[in-house]
């Protein structure tokens, strides 16, 4: 048992490395954010679906919930597509460190959608997250489109989360993946449609597009996905929360060193991310501490 735990907690830190890969390649694909996150998700639906054929996971439920997991999956095309658009306006480790307050929006959205009571402590550590969001505001002031859609998509990225921990506790992972995914292409498909961007020209992917796609898709989305539903048999959440928290840290130590100049940034913007993650570690920690002496 303590060998399966090690064994799923290295396969977590591969996964949480997997994910901060994933906005190396935002910046890697030529695409524009809208036609990059459609193929993203065309491509994941792809691999999801072999995967629930091999493995003979049923996949009927009810309509209403599916049409739910279709309405959850806009809300994560649209994170996905703010997330690849900060990217492409500002830069990766902009867009990480705004997006790591994420677990801060959750905060927020949590007590009003399952109507619980603010705990003083999250609006104490949001408070410092503002301000270390303040420091890189005012040294960075040429990505402020790139802040805010990093913002919006954080704000998505908690919504989706919350919405999400309901669907988990009575449906396959897997399946509630499937049908998301499949509802943002669904979504996408219907907007691009009637501004009639399915030409001749949107499907022509050069090689390398076509080669990081595949990656994005196929590793940094079906196989991550299904991989750290996986390691949850054997760690615990406090674990898993405070390990993929890790993920901007990753993303911008691999940016700085992959695209260097484009990434280098000021030495405040570095302070005020530090700020950002130590506080949303800080708060995992406590959450923790508190409810093991509840």
């Amino acid at each position: 048992m303590q060998n399966d735990n090690l064994k799923s907690y290295l396969h977590l830190h591969l996964i949480v490395f997997i994910w901060g890969f994933t906005a190396i390649l935002g910046r890697l694909i030529t695409l524009d954010a809208l036609p990059l996150v459609w193929f993203r998700m065309l491509f994941a639906v792809f691999f999801i679906y072999w995967f629930i054929r091999y493995k003979k996971i049923p996949t009927k439920i009810p309509r209403v919930i599916i049409f739910k997991f279709l309405v959850a999956g806009l809300i994560i095309a649209l994170h996905w597509f703010t997330f690849f658009r900060a990217i492409k306006v500002s830069n990766v480790s902009i867009t990480l460190a705004c997006l790591s307050t994420g677990a801060f929006f959750a905060s927020l959205i949590e007590p009003i959608f399952f109507g619980k009571k603010m705990v003083w402590y999250e609006i104490f550590f949001g408070l410092i997250v503002v301000f270390g969001l303040t420091i890189i505001f005012n040294v960075e002031t040429n990505y402020v489109e790139g802040i805010i859609l990093a913002l919006i998509s954080a704000f998505l990225s908690a919504s989706f989360a919350v919405i999400n921990s309901k669907f988990v506790k009575e449906y396959d992972p897997t399946v509630i993946s499937y049908y998301e995914l499949a509802g943002g292409v669904l979504f996408f498909s219907l907007f691009l449609l009637f501004n009639n961007n399915f030409d001749a020209a949107f499907f022509q992917l050069s090689v390398s597009d076509f080669v990081y796609l595949m990656v994005l898709s196929s590793i940094c989305t079906a196989y991550a996905f299904i991989a750290s539903t996986a390691v949850m048999k054997y760690l615990s959440p406090y674990t898993v929360m405070l390990t993929i928290n890790l993920e901007p840290i990753y993303g911008i130590i691999l940016a700085y060193f992959i695209f260097e100049d484009k990434e280098q940034m000021s030495s405040m913007f570095y302070i005020g991310a530090i700020i950002i993650l130590a506080t949303v570690i800080a708060n995992g920690i406590v959450k923790s501490y508190k409810k093991n002496n509840n």
